[in-house]
């Protein structure tokens, strides 16, 4: 048996044991990096643990470690009333808000687990205030920074474009851009009202017209709930209570004008995320220790835990050729369609585990021969291709997935991680098959 068969199974059993026992994965994941590594392939301690995303890890340590601070001093709470002035008291608005602010920042240059680290945890926050689904607002932060991935300007649309030239193949950058922003707007449309965007908004009807019709001296949004079903109404409070809120202490602008500095070092300076909100959140601990206190406990370790563990495996399995191994399968197959469609699963299924830009760059060089035979169009495949590696990063194994989890409420967190689970794992079935049928079947014939 090859080493790279014995490492997939290896990735059914961390998978299938995990479902039959409360183990966590990403533990299980590194026991296997390390039979498969050492055991099967004689790997030294530093080649089986090469793979462990440092980077990764740090950014899921430092965002939530800097927004715990920022909660526990108010900053958030700030924050989150602000968004709801923005909009004119509109909760059921909120969600679309995040959406654009996201894809605004992936287009414009940001890398996508950048803008969704800076927006998940405000994102999260106030679903939690307000009773808004946390699956429905992480996953239109996600879906948001996936419409902007492949904008002319940003990260990952100069990296595939630049593949696409140095393969030889005709690309085309706008069609490319915009058929993933059609993509992502599509889903995000179907996410809303999928998992309580229409009972936002009528919510917020009834909750106006309860409003004008009491007139209430001051009145602000607060989420109530009412038997199994939460709303959000319109409630009169106390001016100095609304005024505690939104009153900007020493902390509070010290702490904004930390997460300020976050973005634009990472869009003006690509600074790393990761280590600016570390630095952010020491700063934060010695001028207030009394508002960071307890913080380093509210990082969800077993998250992290899973998300290196599962990345340090699939690492694993690019070192030792499994990918490549599963595209010269591929690259085979005598009919080009069928071929494309499961070269864009193979992206989807890998890049829910990995990198989205490095397997793009593995795999678009195999669109090369399919493109030859003119029964498959370089533009079409190229977006397919593009789609279904990137849509797929909702995955709780993804570093975007991985920020929705650790920001969702501690008692909201399983259940976070499951329905991340099931729609990542959706996804993976049926991007690539939807993008494939409408950019290279029905776009190409």
């Amino acid at each position: 048996m090859s080493e790279q068969l014995i490492s997939i199974l290896a990735l059914l059993a961390i998978f299938l044991t995990g479902t039959l026992r409360a183990v966590n994965l990403g533990a299980l994941a590194l026991v296997a990096s390390f039979a498969v590594g050492a055991g099967v392939l004689g790997m030294d301690t530093p080649e089986v643990l090469a793979g462990f995303p440092g980077e990764l890890f740090v950014i899921l340590v430092g965002v939530t470690y800097l927004f715990a601070i920022a909660r526990n001093n108010g900053t958030v709470e700030w924050l989150v009333q602000a968004a709801v002035r923005l909009v004119g008291g509109r909760v059921a608005a909120i969600p679309w808000v995040m959406f654009t602010v996201s894809c605004v920042l992936v287009s414009l240059g940001a890398v996508s687990p950048a803008a969704v680290a800076i927006i998940a945890p405000i994102g999260m926050t106030f679903a939690s205030r307000y009773g808004i689904n946390p699956l429905l607002m992480g996953l239109m932060v996600v879906h948001g920074s996936a419409a902007g991935n492949f904008s002319p300007l940003g990260v990952l649309g100069v990296v595939t474009n630049g593949v696409v030239d140095s393969s030889g193949i005709a690309g085309d950058p706008m069609v490319l851009f915009l058929s993933n922003l059609v993509f992502n707007v599509l889903l995000g449309t179907g996410i809303y009202f999928g998992f309580g965007g229409r009972h936002l908004i009528t919510a917020g009807r009834a909750a106006s017209r309860a409003g004008a019709s009491k007139n209430p001296p001051s009145a602000e949004l607060h989420p109530t709930t009412s038997g199994s079903s939460t709303a959000t109404v319109i409630a009169a409070e106390p001016a100095s209570a609304e005024a505690d809120v939104l009153s900007l202490d020493r902390d509070r602008l010290v702490t904004l004008g930390s997460m300020a500095a976050l973005v634009i070092g990472a869009l003006v300076w690509d600074l790393d995320v990761g280590l600016m909100s570390l630095t952010a959140a020491v700063l934060l601990t010695l001028v207030s220790p009394g508002t960071a206190k307890e913080a380093v406990a509210q990082i969800n370790w077993s998250v992290v835990l899973l998300v290196c563990g599962i990345v340090t495996y699939v690492a694993l399995l690019q070192e030792i050729g499994t990918v490549d191994y599963l595209g010269d399968a591929i690259s085979e197959v005598d009919a080009p369609l069928l071929a494309a469609l499961l070269i864009c699963y193979i992206g989807a299924i890998v890049s829910a585990f990995a990198s989205t830009t490095g397997i793009l760059g593995a795999l678009i060089p195999l669109a090369v021969p399919l493109v030859a035979t003119g029964q498959v169009t370089a533009v079409g495949l190229v977006a397919a291709l593009s789609i279904s590696s990137s849509v797929v990063d909702s995955s709780p194994f993804s570093t975007n997935g991985a920020m929705v989890v650790a920001n969702a409420p501690k008692e909201q967190q399983a259940m976070v991680y499951r329905q991340l689970m099931k729609w990542g794992f959706g996804l993976v079935l049926a991007a690539p098959l939807l993008s494939w049928a409408a950019l290279t079947v029905l776009a190409g014939g």
